[in-house]
């Protein structure tokens, strides 16, 4: 009896490890909708921006094809890439076929990328060569830099800060020369909005946290990452903080353990209308 018992205990741990590992292929294309109570928004004029985080190429299951499959026949005005791609000079190749997509779906105002902690796990010449490979297949890096837009004729400020959970933030540099205009934010870690009561965004872009990655029974994955977001409870998606909004990503890889309990790999599909945002509505497509 002990031993059919122990026997049922082991086939039920390898099923629960085989369904996590089968959710990192069920990733989610979650569509954001930031509204205005006073706008007068028309359907369709939207500025959608693509953000993808957190590919970890050492540890994902969404193929290229995947990503393409899953996003064809959308309207992609900008991508943004919040860091994390990879931590080991052998996965560097494996990023060009997931930029050649990127590309293939041909986002008008371009693709911006900032950096996580995981890519300065590289050395300085093996960083160089991901950042010239980023830079070479279309995207633009942003290290505590701002570039700016003109979308409809406004100008909208594209700020990339780096990462904070590696030291490397400066806000001070990232804002450097901007004017009026929209303020959308780029970086890995949410936890820099908590630094950012002085600094002025209208929408800010991060990821870092995979959603918990186990999220169960808590967050496993969050210890290491510091605990002041997660005792806030803002782990994954759409929040607010001082009044002003942004958006973590469950991203598209995994770290340690290519697994995931009570979260999926993500893309997101963020539609602005450049107002002032007060109200979010998240759809969800399988």
């Amino acid at each position: 009896m002990k031993l059919f018992f122990f026997i049922l205990v082991i086939l039920g741990i390898l099923l629960l490890f085989y369904r996590a590992y089968k959710n990192t292929h069920k990733v989610s294309l979650n569509k954001v909708n930031l509204s205005n109570i006073d706008s007068d928004q028309k359907q369709g004029s939207f500025f959608n921006i693509l953000q993808i985080s957190d590919m970890h190429l050492e540890k994902i299951s969404v193929s290229p094809e995947n990503l393409f499959n899953k996003l064809a026949g959308e309207k992609i005005d900008l991508i943004a890439l919040t860091g994390d791609f990879l931590d080991k000079k052998r996965s560097i190749p494996k990023l060009i076929p997931y930029l050649k997509v990127f590309n293939r779906l041909n986002p008008r105002y371009g693709i911006y990328a900032v950096f996580g902690n995981h890519d300065y796990k590289l050395n300085q010449k093996d960083f160089e060569l991901l950042k010239n490979t980023l830079e070479h297949h279309g995207c633009k890096t942003l290290q505590n830099e701002n570039e700016t837009i003109i979308v409809e004729d406004k100008l909208v400020h594209i700020i990339g800060i780096d990462d904070l959970h590696s030291k490397r933030s400066n806000l001070q540099t990232s804002y450097s020369g901007i004017e009026d205009g929209y303020h959308l934010v780029l970086t890995h870690d949410p936890n820099i909005v908590l630094n950012m009561k002085d600094w002025y965004y209208d929408y800010l872009l991060s990821g870092h946290f995979h959603g918990g990655q186990i999220y169960w029974p808590k967050p496993y994955h969050l210890a290491k990452l510091g605990r002041t977001m997660m005792q806030m409870n803002m782990i994954k998606g759409l929040h607010y903080y001082e009044e002003k909004p942004f958006y973590i990503s469950e991203g598209l890889g995994q770290t340690s353990i290519n697994i995931r309990l009570g979260s999926r790999p993500e893309i997101t599909l963020h539609q602005l209308s450049f107002n002032k945002f007060r109200e979010g509505e998240i759809q969800t497509a399988v």
